[in-house]
Formats: C-alpha cells, sequence, structure tokens
C-alpha cells in the first residue's frame, strides 16, 4: 500500500480537542467583549441607563449560551457576572447618594 494508497491512520483526537479548547475560549473572550461593550455603550456612551446595559449584557449572555451550547461552566460565571452587576446597579446609586 504505499504513500498514494494510506488513507491516513494518526490519532488526531488531542489535536481536535485542543482545537475545540481554543474555540471555546475564543467564544468566552469575544462574547465578553461583546458583553461588556454592549454595557458600557449602553449605559454610559448613549445615557440609556445601567439597567438598559445590563438587560443587553444578559440577554447577550443567553444568545451566545443558548446559540453554542456552552457548558456549565459558562453558566456559572455568567450567572456569576449578572449577580455582581446587579448587585453593583444597586449599591453605587445608593452610596452615590448617600455622599452627595
Amino acid at each position: 500500500m504505499g504513500a498514494q494508497g494510506s488513507t491516513g491512520g494518526m490519532d488526531i483526537q488531542d489535536q481536535k480537542e485542543t482545537f475545540h479548547g481554543f474555540l471555546v475560549g475564543s467564544l468566552w473572550i469575544g462574547g465578553h467583549l461583546i458583553q461588556g461593550i454592549a454595557l458600557l455603550v449602553l449605559a454610559f456612551a448613549i445615557g440609556a441607563g445601567w439597567w438598559a446595559g445590563f438587560v443587553a449584557f444578559v440577554v447577550i449572555g443567553i444568545a451566545i449560551g443558548l446559540g453554542f451550547k456552552m457548558g456549565g461552566a459558562y453558566w456559572a460565571a455568567q450567572v456569576v457576572e449578572w449577580v455582581l452587576l446587579g448587585l453593583g446597579g444597586l449599591i453605587v446609586p445608593a452610596l452615590a447618594g448617600m455622599m452627595g
């Protein structure tokens, strides 16, 4: 069977897993960039307010998670971010009101 007749018998499972990890990592980073930009643009640049940006952040996170069938770690990270951003949206204005 020489080199021309060979269909290739190399095991590429490790390469597939590495590339899958690269794609998932790229999706996490890209998704967070999009979420962060949407939050900041709506909250500060357009002046729509923190909660409009927060809603966009959550909706984009859900769309990416469902659209790309992300795993449990993604959802856990999203929920933690949603809670922290929601608390920040409540605490910061309250502190600003106490100061001024």
